[in-house]
């Protein structure tokens, strides 16, 4: 059985991994501050998933194609060569699972934490699954198998996927047996041969065709896909030079992101490599301009990124994956937590959007209280999220 080498498990133990045979868990800063209500990621923002009950992932930790200068993870730990039998997609999440719930159970008694939510992420099976740690996860040769053993288990609400594109063949293999995940990211660095591979080092000599057969794929795929763009600052942030490649992908949505001065990077770049909020603001107007299929449609200042979405596109921002049906729903009233209402009811936060509420960072709050906040009748928020209720969630 392939497992990490001793000397480095120790490293990534002390850096708070959780590690099962050669896969890996982390329990990332956001999960931390949604437990203490202190705000969500962006991806609950943008997306909808569950913030508290999210297991951040790697099935292939140490095995990378990549030698990304900007990557905060531990990249000088990466190896590129399989040796050795691999876990199974089964044994992966089960020992995964029970890592994350050791790496969650010293968080009960922290002061400020929400026992609620507490519950939920340390009780409940991980909702949204987060294949994105460290390492390439398109380097496990069964990761069609374990995202389809993900998408089996009815408590998954979203299940993402983040690649380099090095692959192509595991991506058409995913699709071809039905096990695509529920998002689908590509990581882009640059437009053109040349500064990719400045950026990225990669392992492969035609590392660039390989990720271009890839976002060829992207528009064909039949799942929801999202381009990633990390913006360097002084080193990438030409919009003339990205808006092309961005454009041609015709991805249901574009991230861009901060580089972040953090972890291993520092050993690479500097903090002036960082932009501001601001910056990548600006960054993403100007390349709205450059892009006709595509506007921005939110942002999340805390960590620094921009999101558009194609104009095109037919999916939700916020993803309804497994939403259950009931034979009974609730009667809910202003005194609903907005987080319990959400837990039971995902697509009440159509709703919320609609009267602007902050769903996120704020569920903690009741209707009541964040309908006083915006000085909005709470009467018809709650009219409109009962009336949801019973029209899409009873049998």
């Amino acid at each position: 059985m392939i497992s990490i080498p001793d000397d480095i498990k120790a490293k990534l133990l002390n850096m708070h991994y959780g590690i099962s045979g050669h896969s890996a868990v982390e329990i990332c800063t956001w999960t931390k501050k949604h437990l203490r209500n202190e705000g969500a990621c962006y991806k609950r923002k943008f997306y909808g998933i569950d913030t508290n009950r999210c297991a951040e992932i790697a099935p292939t930790p140490l095995w990378c194609e990549h030698n990304c200068i900007y990557c905060w993870r531990p990249m000088e730990f990466m190896d590129f060569k399989r040796r050795g039998v691999l876990m199974e997609p089964e044994e992966i999440i089960n020992g995964l699972v029970k890592e994350r719930r050791r790496l969650l159970s010293g968080f009960k008694g922290f002061e400020g934490v929400d026992k609620g939510k507490f519950h939920d992420a340390y009780e409940l099976f991980p909702s949204h699954w987060a294949i994105s740690l460290a390492g390439e996860p398109t380097l496990y040769p069964k990761l069609d198998e374990l995202v389809r053993e993900l998408k089996s288990n009815r408590e998954v609400r979203s299940i993402f996927v983040v690649t380099n594109g090095e692959e192509p063949g595991m991506i058409r293999k995913m699709k071809e047996k039905d096990a695509l995940p529920v998002q689908l990211y590509v990581s882009v660095n640059a437009g053109n041969e040349k500064l990719y591979k400045e950026i990225a080092h990669p392992v492969y000599e035609d590392g660039w065709e390989r990720l271009n057969k890839t976002l060829e794929m992207i528009k064909n795929l039949g799942t929801r896909s999202v381009i990633r763009f990390t913006m360097i600052k002084g080193i990438n942030d030409n919009v003339d030079d990205i808006a092309p490649l961005l454009e041609r992908t015709q991805s249901d949505f574009i991230e861009i992101k901060a580089y972040m001065f953090v972890g291993y990077s520092r050993k690479r770049l500097s903090i002036e490599n960082m932009p501001t909020h601001d910056e990548v603001v600006r960054f993403a107007n100007e390349l709205a301009k450059k892009l006709p299929s595509y506007e921005i449609i939110s942002e999340h200042r805390p960590s620094r990124i921009v999101l558009l979405k194609n104009k095109n596109s037919t999916v939700k921002n916020i993803i309804i994956f497994n939403d259950p049906k009931y034979d009974e729903v609730d009667e809910i009233d202003e005194s609903w937590k907005i987080y319990t209402i959400l837990k039971k009811y995902r697509k009440a936060r159509f709703v919320f959007d609609k009267y602007g509420f902050d769903s996120w960072g704020k569920d903690y709050m009741t209707i009541g209280e964040q309908s006083h906040e915006l000085g909005i009748d709470a009467k018809k928020v709650v009219d409109d999220v009962n009336d949801l209720i019973k029209k899409e969630y009873l049998k």
